[in-house]
């Protein structure tokens, strides 16, 4: 008789590794309650050209590339050369080196200098910076792009330039997605989700 071995999916375990970590103590990772958000975001549009900005520990970069189109690109920005580090790691760990790169720097100076269209765009970095993120990549997106703004409640108050951007100006169709902070049972956050117009 055969014995059938479930093999785990490395990408999997890498994404359940981060998310016991978060649970020992507190990172700023979007972990698994936003993480099923962005990953629905994902399978709606199926982007295939994706930038994160912000990496951490790589969990959103994987959990996107596991969610989107087989030979979706993902560039993922990190200013904290030892989270970037990581994130290389954690990528390799994951088997997604092909698809995931990891650039380490300020991403108000690697942003410009990075070829589009962008299909998907993740901010999850500084939030004093969301606008001047968006402003610096909204030439490289198109009619229909997304992007999907991380922690619209715990620190609205830093963005509210970033908010009334979206909201206010006629270029997106922006909703705003209630949610939990992430490892948080009763801490409320939320998640900007806004697509390009025009």
């Amino acid at each position: 008789m055969q014995v059938s071995r479930k093999t785990t999916d490395p990408a999997d375990a890498v994404l359940r590794e981060i998310e016991e970590m978060g649970k020992k103590s507190f990172i700023p990772s979007i972990g698994p309650v936003k993480g099923k958000i962005l990953a629905e975001v994902v399978g709606k549009h199926k982007p295939r050209k994706i930038l994160e900005v912000g990496s951490l520990y790589g969990y959103s970069a994987i959990l996107i590339a596991k969610n989107s189109p087989a030979r979706a690109e993902i560039t993922t920005v990190e200013k904290n050369p030892e989270n970037a580090r990581i994130t290389e790691q954690n990528v390799e760990r994951a088997k997604l080196e092909g698809q995931i790169k990891v650039i380490q720097g300020d991403a108000m100076e690697i942003l410009p200098t990075l070829p589009g269209p962008f299909d998907l765009v993740f901010l999850d970095a500084e939030k004093t910076q969301y606008l001047d993120y968006l402003k610096a990549v909204e030439n490289k997106l198109h009619q229909g792009s997304v992007v999907v703004a991380d922690n619209v409640r715990v620190f609205q108050d830093q963005m509210q330039n970033y908010l009334h951007y979206v909201r206010n100006t006629g270029r997106y169709r922006s909703q705003t997605v209630e949610t939990l902070l992430e490892f948080s049972e009763t801490t409320k956050d939320a998640m900007e989700i806004s697509e390009k117009r025009y």
